[in-house]
């Protein structure tokens, strides 16, 4: 008999997830705790934005006309118990206010509510991103019978329902004598894309759990590398792209991550190498990380930074009265999350010294209204840089990419724009009457 599957938690990840399985041909039942965005899924609606998400979802949530019907949602945990032989625990794990660690509470939270409900036979699956060795101590939540593999996931925001169906590569955490029969039934759920090429790895826990924060340290330390070399090039006449696309032909380097800008944000690489910085301390080897805490330095610097170009593009005097532009919101393109955004940061900063900011992004207007209500907010990137006497340009959406930069200057007060993502054509812009500056890049 098919396998069905059970998903706690439906924000990002777990609505992705939940979705994705569906379209592997399972039959899926999703479990969050707030009623509100249980109805939402329920009725073929995704809260938040995730490209193609909110599609297939539709193509197979209950109800909706035309759907295999695979797919539906609860708040019971009785029925997730009763329902569920593999349960995917897909919920937050964010960072602890006032310190670095992870603040484990919704996973406890999850498993104990599994505990109590889940069916000896079943599997319990975590996907949450946790300090090494939680999954040791949750197998002990769990009661006899019920076993646990630990499945990091390694989502994109933009790329997540690609992620998810054709991942590059899939890892499994197996633990003990009940270790064969989790791979097994993994391999089952993982089939498809299996057999279309994605490498199964299998580990055991602690591996498993590193693998992700590993990744995420990797990535960070990528981006803040190029960043930090792009401080150098400021410093003595350099260009960053330049330096980029030189080094990226290596291939020990590779040209992925190396575009210099006002750095990274988002729900994850943040909260999660702190974290991992903060689980390294508890295991005695924090001086084996001690590097990220520079790579979190000079990422945050780069915010800093992109405020005081602004500062020396309206002639190194005070904000106030001055009005700027923002064009992006989001922490990255193709998504609505202004989690922990260098964008929005910045445009808080300078809003807090007396600019006149008015923001634009394509889809992360809403969230950032939340985030930041006293910031201006504009329908339009035109209506934006309007009478605006400095454009920045921080989050690298295509839209800004292609848009005409003649008719922005017409709008502008003064036809100045920073790229605080490296993105824009240069030429193109200057052509047009610009004045172009990005980080690390000759100002001619």
């Amino acid at each position: 008999m098919a396998l069905k599957i059970t998903v706690i938690g439906t924000g990002y990840l777990g609505a992705t997830h939940a979705a994705a399985m569906a379209e592997m041909g399972f039959e899926v039942l999703g479990l969050d705790v707030v009623p509100e965005k249980v109805e939402l899924l329920a009725s073929g609606r995704v809260p938040m934005f995730e490209p193609g998400l909110e599609e297939l979802l539709r193509k197979h949530v209950a109800g909706t006309e035309g759907s295999t019907g695979r797919l539906r949602f609860t708040t019971s945990w009785e029925e997730v118990g009763a329902f569920g032989d593999v349960h995917f625990v897909c919920v937050n794990t964010p960072q602890k206010h006032g310190e670095y660690g992870c603040d484990m509470s919704y996973v406890d939270a999850a498993f104990a509510s599994l505990a109590a409900v889940a069916r000896a036979g079943s599997l319990v699956v975590g996907k949450s991103t946790v300090p090494v060795g939680s999954a040791e101590r949750l197998a002990g939540v769990l009661p006899e019978g019920v076993g646990l593999a630990w499945n990091p996931e390694f989502l994109r925001e933009g790329f997540a329902v690609q992620d998810t169906l054709r991942p590059d590569r899939i890892v499994v955490g197996v633990h003990g004598e009940d270790g064969g029969r989790a791979e097994k039934v993994l391999r089952e759920v993982y089939a498809v894309p299996v057999a279309e090429g994605s490498p199964f790895v299998v580990t055991d826990f602690p591996t498993a759990e590193l693998v992700k924060t590993a990744a995420n340290s990797f990535l960070a330390t990528k981006i803040s590398f190029i960043n930090a070399m792009a401080e150098i090039c400021e410093a003595a006449g350099g260009d960053v792209a330049k330096l980029a696309e030189a080094i990226g032909h290596d291939e020990r380097i590779g040209n992925k991550f190396l575009r210099a800008g006002v750095g990274f944000g988002g729900g994850c690489l943040p909260k999660d190498i702190r974290a991992f910085m903060a689980r390294a301390g508890e295991l005695g080897v924090d001086q084996a990380l001690t590097f990220l805490r520079e790579i979190d330095s000079i990422n945050m610097r780069r915010r800093g930074q992109m405020v005081e170009m602004a500062r020396e593009a309206l002639g190194g005097d005070s904000f106030l009265g001055r009005r700027v532009a923002v064009l992006g919101a989001t922490f990255k393109p193709d998504s609505d999350d202004v989690r922990d955004s260098p964008a929005l940061n910045v445009a808080g900063q300078i809003h807090l010294q007396g600019g006149q900011v008015t923001v634009y992004d394509p889809k992360g207007m809403e969230n950032a209204r939340k985030v930041f209500p006293t910031l201006g907010y504009a329908d339009s990137a035109l209506e934006a840089v309007r009478d605006a006497d400095v454009v920045l340009h921080l989050t690298e959406w295509r839209e800004f990419r292609e848009l005409d930069p003649a008719e922005l200057a017409a709008a502008a007060a003064s036809p100045v724009v920073l790229d605080g993502r490296n993105a824009l054509d240069a030429e193109r812009w200057r052509a047009a009457g610009w004045t172009y500056r990005a980080m690390g890049r000759p100002r001619a």
